[in-house]
């Protein structure tokens, strides 16, 4: 009995040897700290690696983390300037800098950080409109950071970054929103038609006006050189005639042969006669029945009998062409005009 007795306590001396080592000893992980209370006051904090307490004396509490830790918080109702209640997502990003303040300054850092996020945000949103609220996500973060940085560190946090992961307004709001920015990109597109047909007629009446230009300077230029083409040939025509030198009872059987172009066409139902017809008639009569003149190109070409007979058939055709006239100044029931002041009867004194 004696000898278990024995046994049973060496065996519990042991176990309580061990149990003491465990306690004493104390390993911290990297970026990981635990405070100490030694006679339920704070002694110190334990730094990563191998630590060493006394045990049954010091209190070691739960490893705190240093590293910078992300936190969502739900989304929170905010009412606007223009008393609209959006819903605010923000995220935070903090980190523990001062193991034993952010054990022993706040009871809930988490907590305590969340609360004053909404506080802070609330503030900062209730001083601005909806429109503003929207666009100024920049604005409203760094005013968050600044206010939580310098809240929280008495706490021993450090706020790095406060983000607004979201921001939703009613969605009759959502409504109109869409609404309006339907009707923003048909403006836009109404725009841009518009552009697009002003410069499209503006470049088909640069092309237009263009064609006009060419169109005006090649029928210029067409006239240009039909007139300078008559000309010439006006010109060439009279140096031709004065080179041969006509007299004036050729020019009065070339009045006789125009003479009856006068009356052709369909509409020509009335036509005046003109005065000079009779002197003409009278001149060919005359020119032909005299003997003409034998010019150095006819005079060993034509002999007596060729001129009688070319005298003869002439004066038959301008007899022959003055009574075709009479009867149609009778058939058209045309009087004609009174003759002008006597004219010589001999073509050669008009010269």
């Amino acid at each position: 009995m004696e000898t278990s007795a024995f046994l049973i306590a060496g065996l519990i001396v042991a176990l309580f040897a061990i149990f003491t080592v465990v306690r004493t000893v104390r390993i911290v992980p990297q970026a990981r700290a635990r405070n100490v209370e030694r006679l339920g006051r704070y002694h110190r904090t334990l730094n990563p690696g191998l630590n060493f307490v006394i045990p049954y004396i010091d209190r070691v509490h739960p490893v705190i983390d240093l590293r910078e830790q992300v936190v969502s918080f739900k989304p929170q109702p905010v009412i606007t300037e223009d008393n609209l209640v959006v819903e605010i997502d923000t995220v935070l990003y903090f980190q523990v800098t001062d193991p034993r303040a952010a054990f022993y300054e706040i009871a809930s850092f988490l907590q305590a950080v969340e609360q004053l996020t909404v506080t802070t945000l609330r503030n900062v949103v209730g001083s601005m409109d909806l429109e503003k609220t929207l666009t100024s996500r920049d604005t409203i973060n760094s005013q968050l950071r600044g206010v939580l940085d310098e809240a929280t560190g008495k706490w021993g946090l450090r706020v790095n970054r406060v983000e607004i992961k979201a921001i939703d307004p009613p969605q009759t709001i959502k409504d109109a929103m869409q609404k309006q920015m339907r009707a923003e990109r048909d403006k836009r597109a109404a725009i841009l038609g518009a552009e697009g047909q002003r410069q499209s007629q503006i470049l088909t009446a640069e092309g237009d006006k263009q064609a006009a230009v060419l169109r005006a300077e090649g029928n210029r230029t067409a006239a240009i050189l039909q007139a300078e083409g008559q000309s010439r040939a006006i010109d060439e025509v009279f140096q031709a005639v004065h080179r041969n030198d006509p007299d004036p009872k050729l020019l009065a059987y070339q009045y006789l042969q125009t003479l009856p172009q006068l009356a052709q066409g369909s509409g020509n139902n009335f036509w005046v006669i003109p005065s000079e017809i009779t002197s003409a008639l009278q001149g060919v009569s005359r020119a032909f029945s005299e003997e003409l003149p034998k010019s150095p190109a006819t005079r060993e070409r034509r002999d007596d009998d060729m001129a009688a007979q070319a005298a003869s058939d002439t004066a038959q055709a301008a007899e022959a062409a003055a009574e075709a006239v009479a009867d149609a100044a009778k058939a058209d029931g045309a009087a004609a005009p009174a003759a002008p002041a006597a004219l010589p009867s001999d073509p050669s004194s008009r010269r």
